[in-house]
């Protein structure tokens, strides 16, 4: 004979995998934040890559001016393309075509100046709302390199050494890996992937708990020979193993996004394994229990079906607030961020992105906080449904 909480749960189960659009909405959910996640990422590398992939085409108005330049130019994978004099009017509208990110315009004394070894004046034309961020920055790092040249011969020229301009010399030494700068991405961004642990069973929650008492249908549950921890353990159970499904697909999906992706052309890298994903699902399962503990509690205490739904909807956002605090603040990971639900979870990602060995510590920690949380949820459940006014909505 099967204990009475698994009897609760695979008939709530069953009453749950009816609701066919309810179980397409939570995946679609699920699967939405990975792949638009994984959409813009590739957008951000696609752009990143793009003046070395195709190269740079940049409209000049007086190049046959400087063709030291423009050979500097050319070097570095630029097209130049030789525009007749426009004014500014003209050049603002040739940038808003996006045709070209910019528009190199020669003074017309700028023979004459550099030959005078005057400042000879070369506009740089952009749009700022242009997102082609990284080709203007290679058309300016040739500028500055060709003016450093210049301003190098010149001082040779006149027996000075161009080292007198530098007296301090700066060199810099990054030791940070891929994967540490990506740290802090994957902390404030990807710690939305444990949301699904509190909407995956939130609509289960509600109609097992406030909606069965509104259809008179938990009356004939609570006649039954269980006990109301019992009643509570299975729909306990029922809301966390769908949260468990829901947080575990997510993760595994991004995973397999995140890993396929070229993050080393934007510096940054995808260090877990799948050994690694594992134990991070595996840390995650006391949070979704609690998640399903803390929502069957509150759709316990509400009034009403509708009363539940607004409860619940304010109390997803509860748990992200550390974690959005933590990233603002700009904290540095401590010990006691183990012992938060949720905040716990993105931490131990964050720093299992890292690549380092983390230890066994963080993760008991982890695992711990959210079981202890679980077990009060469902103890106060357990102790709300022996109530008489539970079931009467008083």
């Amino acid at each position: 004979m099967k204990p009475a909480f698994l009897v609760v749960m695979i008939k709530e189960l069953r009453e749950t995998f009816r609701d066919k659009r309810t179980l397409g909405l939570l995946a679609l959910f699920t699967f939405m934040y990975p792949v638009m996640l994984g959409y813009l990422l590739n957008q951000s590398i696609d752009r990143a890559t793009k003046p070395e992939r195709d190269g740079v085409k940049v409209a000049v108005i007086g190049s046959s001016k400087a063709p030291t330049l423009m050979a500097q130019l050319k070097q570095r994978n630029v097209t130049i393309v030789d525009t007749a004099p426009l004014d500014e009017t003209a050049i603002g509208e040739l940038l808003r075509t996006q045709k070209y990110p910019v528009v190199l315009r020669l003074s017309d004394k700028f023979t004459e100046n550099y030959a005078a070894m005057r400042p000879a004046r070369v506009e740089l034309w952009y749009d700022s709302a242009d997102e082609n961020y990284s080709q203007r920055r290679e058309v300016e790092e040739v500028l500055d390199a060709y003016g450093a040249n210049v301003a190098s011969a010149r001082l040779l020229a006149h027996g000075v050494s161009p080292a007198t301009l530098a007296p301090i010399q700066v060199q810099r030494f990054d030791t940070g890996t891929n994967a540490s700068r990506s740290a802090g991405f994957i902390g404030s961004i990807l710690g939305i992937l444990f949301l699904p642990a509190f909407i995956c069973g939130m609509s289960t929650a509600v109609d097992i708990t406030a909606g069965e008492r509104e259809r008179r249908s938990m009356e004939v549950l609570m006649a039954q020979p269980a006990r109301a921890w019992e009643l509570v353990a299975g729909k306990w159970l029922t809301a966390g193993l769908l949260a468990i499904v829901g947080v575990s697909l997510e993760l595994a999906l991004a995973h397999g996004i995140l890993s396929w992706l070229p993050l080393e052309e934007i510096g940054m890298s995808w260090a877990l394994t799948w050994a690694d994903l594992a134990l991070v699902c595996f840390a995650s399962i006391p949070l979704c229990l609690f998640a399903g503990g803390m929502q069957i509690a509150l759709a316990m205490n509400a009034k009403s079906f509708k009363e539940a739904q607004s409860v619940l909807s304010i109390a997803i956002l509860v748990p992200l607030l550390p974690g959005v605090a933590i990233s603002m603040m700009e904290i540095k990971t401590a010990s006691w961020m183990y012992l938060v639900p949720m905040l716990s979870n993105q931490t131990l990602l964050r720093e299992m992105a890292k690549g380092v060995d983390i230890g066994v510590w963080p993760v008991a920690m982890t695992f711990l906080s959210s079981a202890l949380a679980a077990a009060i949820a469902v103890g106060f459940a357990s102790w709300r449904m022996k109530s008489e006014r539970y079931v009467l909505s008083v």
